[in-house]
């Protein structure tokens, strides 16, 4: 794939971008004025990393050519042979860049993001392997420097969760974590487990990007809100006061609960976000099924009745079905240390996405 005319593409636009937003008249019009700065920003990037990449081209080829030229055990040999070893694997890394800059950009690919857990079959012990998943997504965003904060929460007996819902705030986020949506399935001998026998729990998780009101329009008219007192930990502030808010959108039939702020309006305003969310999801699956034809499969759409992953802790192994890749390095993996799979996720679809524009 010759990417050149691309980058040439990029730069133009650049250049063109570059110059309305030296127009004060631009900034007449504020949102318009946004789009373009955030295109400038985008196209700055790619621009750079497409220069980058064909100056690799460049370099590649003369060393190559001196790898041909010199004595086979000479340092000159040496020195060209690891220079070309070092300008492939940032070929590759810079391929992938310029190749996601040819797609058009996924708005919602720079949301902050909503995640909800919920166990589901296996009783008990899929709420503690809810528990272990919110760990692990928890973990994966301190590593990335993600600010995370809990909304909801209805804790099992044994400290797991029958359900967690939590905000995730960063660069990025939903680009990276819109593959976890999906049915994760754990093969492992349970703590409760006397015989030693290996169950098998499922949870289900929900990754929403989070919707702004200029997404989603809620009539007032269309929402039914109850004020409760929150049960369960918390406190005697949280459990003694009809802090806890339950929203249900009357058109859907969606029901929102936040329980976890004191303040009444702090949890109605994160419920409000959360139904956002949910209906703006709804509103991206249904455009990306009228192109479900084209794909074999939707990734992050919100297709969750098949399962996605197995975490299968008596082989060391976590296998994710969609890709077919298999990892045995399960202790690290739910410790946080998920890029591994991610970044094929993110490949596999990309390719699919090239592959249906037929570049």
């Amino acid at each position: 794939m010759d990417l050149k005319p691309h980058i040439d593409r990029f730069c133009r636009r650049f250049e063109e971008v570059e110059a309305a937003l030296t127009d004060s008249k631009v900034f007449e019009n504020p949102q318009k004025a946004q789009e373009l700065s955030k295109e400038y920003a985008r196209l700055k990037e790619l621009v750079t990393d497409g220069r980058a990449y064909l100056k690799v081209l460049v370099e590649l080829k003369e060393n190559r050519a001196m790898v041909e030229s010199e004595p086979a055990g000479s340092e000159m040999h040496a020195m060209a042979q690891e220079e070309v070893t070092r300008l492939l694997a940032e070929d590759e890394r810079l391929v992938k860049v310029v190749q996601q800059g040819i797609l058009p950009p996924d708005p919602t690919d720079s949301r902050n993001t909503i995640i909800e857990i919920r166990a589901g079959a296996g009783g008990s012990e899929s709420a503690l392997f809810a528990a272990d998943l919110y760990r692990m997504y928890t973990r994966y965003a301190e590593g990335r420097g993600w600010k995370v904060e809990t909304m909801d929460t209805s804790p099992s007996d044994l400290g797991g969760f029958r359900e967690v819902i939590f905000n995730v705030t960063g660069n990025d986020v939903f680009k990276r974590l819109k593959y976890e949506s999906g049915v994760h399935r754990v093969q492992r001998v349970p703590a409760t487990e006397a015989q030693g026998r290996i169950h098998t729990s499922t949870a289900t998780v929900a990754v929403l990007p989070e919707a702004e009101e200029v997404d989603i329009e809620i009539r007032p008219d269309e929402l039914d809100i109850t004020c409760c007192r929150a049960s369960g930990p918390g406190g005697q502030g949280v459990n003694t006061t009809d802090s806890a808010v339950q929203i249900i959108h009357k058109p859907t039939g969606l029901t929102v609960r936040c329980a976890d702020q004191r303040s009444q309006q702090k949890n109605k305003a994160r419920a409000l976000t959360v139904l956002r969310s949910r209906l703006l999801e709804r509103k991206i699956a249904d455009e990306n099924a009228k192109y479900a034809a084209q794909r074999k499969a939707q990734v992050g759409t919100g297709e969750r009745n098949e399962r996605i992953r197995t975490y299968n802790f008596p082989q060391n192994r976590v296998t994710d079905h969609r890709i077919e890749v298999t990892l045995y390095n399960l202790p690290t993996f739910v410790e946080g240390d998920i890029d591994c799979l991610l970044e094929p996720l993110m490949n596999d679809d990309l390719n699919q996405k090239l592959a249906a524009l037929k570049l």
